[in-house]
């Protein structure tokens, strides 16, 4: 018997038709509004993002996570790490021995990545020129030293709680983390190029 993660017939067929990691993308990007939690700040597992059909961040992230699973990939998080601004999660996957990635964003340069990078550190760094904040300030300094997989939360049954995950989000600030820069770069304020300020905020959801 197939497994189905607890999942209903109805949801396991939607994830099962995003065979492609850029399916789940496409998924993220035009399926799901952005979550600005204007009622309240919320983490929602799978289960109630495919409800919903809306995401931020981290519940885009376990979303993908939870295709890849269905796919019959393991389900793994990167946590990138920041100054002055939000932590963001990346769901990543493996092809032919490279690393890509998806996410939801409100930040167009912070989404899909091919795999094509060979190690994770390769492809934490494609995410430095567009990772910034509204002051226009580059803002990465950070990613978690292993990805993490989320089997670990399965009985906490993340895949299909009506719970939100906090407590999952919160294990990412403990966790080991890698410094993309060195501690006299890290001191340098980087400033964003105007025109690649502006191409990030293409299709931004406001409050």
């Amino acid at each position: 018997m197939p497994e189905t993660f607890g999942l209903t017939k109805s949801e396991l067929s939607v994830l099962k038709r995003l065979k492609r990691p850029e399916q789940v993308q496409r998924f993220l990007d035009e399926e799901l509004g952005y979550n600005k939690e204007k009622d309240g700040e919320t983490c929602r597992g799978p289960r109630r993002v495919l409800r919903d059909r809306v995401a931020h961040c981290a519940e885009g992230a376990f979303l993908a996570a939870a295709a890849l699973r269905v796919q019959g990939h393991e389900p793994l998080i990167v946590d990138l790490e920041a100054v002055r601004d939000d932590d963001h999660l990346l769901a990543v996957y493996r092809e032919l021995g490279c690393w890509g990635a998806m996410a939801k964003s409100n930040y167009a340069g912070l989404r899909f990545r091919e795999p094509v990078y060979r190690t994770i550190r390769e492809l934490v760094m494609s995410y430095f020129e567009h990772y910034y904040n509204l002051e226009g300030e580059k803002t990465l300094r950070g990613y978690s030293t292993r990805p993490v997989n989320l089997k670990r939360f399965d009985a906490r049954q993340w895949m299909t709680t009506e719970d939100d995950l906090w407590d999952v989000c919160e294990y990412f600030c403990v966790i080991p983390h890698t410094r993309l820069l060195l501690p006299q770069a890290e001191r340098k304020r980087r400033r964003m190029d105007r025109r690649l300020y502006e191409a990030g905020m293409h299709g931004m959801v406001k409050s």
